[in-house]
């Protein structure tokens, strides 16, 4: 199974070094679209060896998780000085406002990376968020984010699959759906609060699966990504 038939998923490498992270990347590469990288493995790496374990994943899209969230220039510097490693996907907070989140795409605009909107964490519920100053439940809240930030140009969302029906529906075909919180049927939640599984998150219209610790923490992670890859081939999605 490759190129195309790579199952729309992206992997998760939260681990601790560049060697672990680099053969997970090469393991899981033939089966799914999408490696991604997010802010400790960052920092731990730096730009040249994120783009290392980038390239051990031969074929993948890579998705820079980032949350960028600071004033608007701060925030467009920051897109611009990752350009060079050619993310399809860079995360940016849409709590942030609307100012921040149009930096970003402008610094972007041309460069092929897509500015993907966070709305609010899949580890966050109703009573974590009230406890952070966010009005609404979680739908609510996600949505009036998910408004503000595709009108200020974020090409992309990341929202919890409960959400991607709502989103779909409200904000049509163009947007990219991005879903953590999606786990397979008897895995557990670990750390996440709002979830689904696969088939749930893709007939809702996700474009885009973020599936680690079931992949990850199995004891051979290249024939986990084979079997979920394999699996989520006949799952039926709507048309777009």
């Amino acid at each position: 199974m490759s190129g195309p038939d790579r199952a729309p998923v992206a992997v998760p490498l939260d681990v601790p070094d560049a060697a672990t992270a680099a053969a997970l990347a090469a393991a899981v590469a033939p089966y799914v679209s999408t490696v991604k990288i997010g802010l400790e493995l960052f920092c731990a790496l730096g730009p040249a060896g994120t783009a290392a374990v980038h390239e051990a994943a031969a074929g993948t899209a890579l998705f820079l998780d980032l949350k960028l969230h600071d004033i608007p220039a701060t925030v467009a510097g920051a897109v611009r000085s990752v350009l060079p490693l050619a993310p399809r996907l860079l995360t940016v907070h849409a709590s942030g406002g609307p100012a921040m989140v149009a930096a970003a795409a402008e610094a972007a605009q041309g460069s092929g990376t897509i500015i993907t909107a966070v709305t609010v964490l899949t580890s966050l519920d109703g009573g974590a968020l009230e406890a952070v100053g966010l009005l609404g439940p979680p739908d609510v809240a996600v949505l009036r984010l998910a408004t503000m930030a595709v009108a200020a140009g974020a090409g992309a969302l990341v929202c919890s699959p409960l959400e991607a029906a709502q989103l779909r529906a409200e904000l049509g075909p163009d947007v990219l759906l991005v879903t953590p919180g999606v786990r397979p049927a008897g895995s557990g939640d670990d750390d996440q609060a709002r979830v689904a599984t696969p088939e749930r998150a893709l007939a809702d219209g996700a474009d885009l699966l973020v599936i680690g610790r079931p992949i990850t923490r199995s004891p051979d992670p290249a024939a986990a990504a084979r079997h979920l890859a394999a699996h989520l081939a006949g799952v039926p999605r709507p048309p777009r």
